[in-house]
């Protein structure tokens, strides 16, 4: 049990106290530890979200499954109009009309999922380089993106080509082709992959431009849609910067949506180097540089 002093007598005996106490001089205050050295921070790798997105975002999926059931909603009706035709004028270079219907889509980001080989340039620190991206070519591994195979398998059972124009080079169409048929995408036959390198007779091939393909194509098919993940996919591009960019689309907005279909591809493509004028020999901090600059601060 505790006893309790009356409130003023407690009161007497602390004054007591604390005037009998000698008087002390505080104790020095012991120094704060000098901060720890800081690490040298890892350097940014501008393909690091981008990449992570492609894999681990839901709303990514969602993006392809939303495009292509849209365009399989669309498919038949366009197939009926014997005036619908999804090639920009200039590679129309055939009238369309009578010729069998297809469906033109690029390969890379638009049919196939190559964000392992991404992830592999952003864990290693290292950039695009034909044999390694060859090599992953060859290994056949890349995924079906959502809706694409049942779009695909839809258009194939209607009489509708399915034709495939990439810009993976012709001596990969072995290995790309096997990699379309195990992911379950209808594959008619070697014509059905125009590749880079592919030889159009009577057309100049620029870069890595698709138009010459897409002529030969208009020669045997009527083209009904096309689905790409880059402006380049759809028409020529004769200036690689925004306004360049911007003029190539500008005659075919309407179309977006209803005879082109356009696909999200964050972590490479032709909209990247319009950002450094497409000087590939800059170095690495000099383009991602003039990336920053290219940014909205308002």
């Amino acid at each position: 049990m505790s006893v309790r002093l009356p409130a003023a007598l407690a009161a007497l005996i602390l004054l007591a106290g604390c005037s009998s106490a000698p008087s002390k001089a505080p104790a020095p205050a012991t120094p704060a530890p000098a901060p720890a050295p800081v690490a040298p921070g890892t350097p940014a790798d501008d393909n690091l979200n981008a990449v992570a997105w492609s894999q681990t975002a839901i709303e990514h999926d969602l993006i392809y499954l939303q495009t292509y059931r849209d365009a399989q909603a669309r498919l038949l009706a366009a197939k009926a109009d014997p005036n619908w035709d999804a090639l920009p004028k200039g590679d129309r270079v055939a009238p369309a009309k009578g010729l069998a219907p297809a469906v033109v889509l690029d390969i890379d980001e638009t049919v196939l999922d190559n964000s392992p080989y991404q992830a592999r340039l952003v864990k290693s620190g290292g950039e695009y380089n034909e044999a390694d991206w060859a090599a992953w070519c060859k290994e056949q591994r890349a995924r079906a993106l959502p809706g694409v195979v049942a779009f695909t398998q839809f258009a194939a059972k209607h009489g509708i080509a399915v034709i495939y124009i990439s810009n993976r080079a012709k001596d990969l169409d072995q290995d790309t082709l096997a990699n379309l048929r195990k992911e379950g995408l209808p594959v008619s036959g070697p014509e059905a992959f125009l590749g880079l390198g592919t030889f159009v007779e009577d057309c100049d091939q620029v870069g890595t431009e698709k138009g010459c393909r897409r002529q030969l194509i208009s020669h045997k098919y009527r083209v009904l849609m096309q689905f790409g993940d880059q402006i380049g996919d759809f028409v020529t591009v004769l200036a690689n910067h925004a306004e360049g960019r911007q003029k190539a689309m500008a005659p075919y907005m309407d179309w977006i949506g209803t005879r082109w279909f356009t696909l999200p591809n964050p972590t490479y493509g032709a909209w990247d180097p319009a950002l450094f004028n497409n000087d590939w020999t800059a170095p690495r901090d000099e383009r991602r540089r003039q990336k920053i600059q290219s940014l909205r601060f308002d």
